[in-house]
This record gives C-alpha cells, structure tokens and sequence, in this order.
C-alpha cells in the first residue's frame, strides 16, 4: 500500500500506537477495537491513520453530490475510499457509515476517527486533530479541512 511506511512510522511514535491487538480491518460494527476496549481512549489507530493520509492526498479536489473519485467526491466517496486504501470496506452512505466501526466517545476523538455530523447524520469526515475535520463540504467547496465546532456531532467511529 501507499501509506504503509508513513503509517507505521507514524503509528509507532509515542502517544500514537493503537492499544490492544484485536483490531481487525472490517466494518464489522462489533462496538469495540480490542478486549482492552480501546474505542474508548483517546489513541488513533493506524487503520485512521492511513485513511487520513490517504483523504488528506485529495485535498483540493472538488465536491460532487454523489460523486465517488478520483476528480470529484462526495462526504461518504471520500471517507469509503480512503479507509478502502487501508484494507477497510465501508459502506457507501453516511447513514450506513454512522452503524459500522466502534463507537467512540467525545473525550476520546482521535486523528483518523471518522465524524457523522449534523443531527440527521447527513454528513461525514475524518477527524484530522487540532479541532478540524477533512472533508469534501458542499457544491464549490474543495475538499480540505473545516473546524469541528461548526458541526453537531452525531457520532464518531474508529476502525
């Protein structure tokens, strides 16, 4: 894969590193990552990681509703292809998006953790850290970074 090298690097760094060893690459929905019950800290997974990695090389592309790559993207194209880049299949919409992957709680987002956003979960992005998210927005807005604070959280999922 692409990422791999970048990946490893960066998921071995202190404070980085994926707690426990049962994390899997399936969407599976099991509500939890390890035994340890790592969903709930506050520690990026390399799965996240490499899907941000991935988002984060389409920076600029602009948003198309429905659109799933590679000139244009929707919210749920870009978070399914680039978690598709790491070995992980998510499903296509960002309702099916919001029932997949271990639930996270607030106090433990984590760069690579995906957002379902607004009340009706009718948007989607990968947490980048620092209070943004990447994302492909809306009609004439490139994919790139937007604060956090400006959307409601409806959920977030690691995988």
């Amino acid at each position: 894969m692409l990422f791999a090298t970048a990946v490893g690097a960066v998921a071995a760094a202190p404070g980085w590193a994926q707690t426990g060893s049962g994390a899997s690459g399936s969407a599976s929905g099991s509500g939890s990552l390890s035994a340890s019950g790592s969903a709930a800290l506050p520690v990026s997974s390399s799965n996240g990681l490499g899907a941000l990695a991935a988002a984060t090389s389409q920076t600029g592309k602009m948003y198309e509703w429905g659109a799933t790559g590679p000139d244009t993207w929707d919210c749920s194209g870009l978070v399914q292809w680039a978690f598709r880049q790491v070995g992980v299949m998510l499903p296509r919409t960002t309702w099916e998006q919001a029932e997949v992957g271990a639930s996270v709680p607030r106090y433990a987002l984590s760069p690579g953790d995906v957002i379902i956003i607004n009340s009706d979960a009718s948007h989607v992005g990968i947490y980048a850290g620092f209070g943004q998210v990447l994302n492909a927005y809306g009609a004439g807005v490139p994919v790139g970074l937007s604060p956090l604070d400006q959307f409601y959280i409806y959920s977030i999922r690691r995988f």
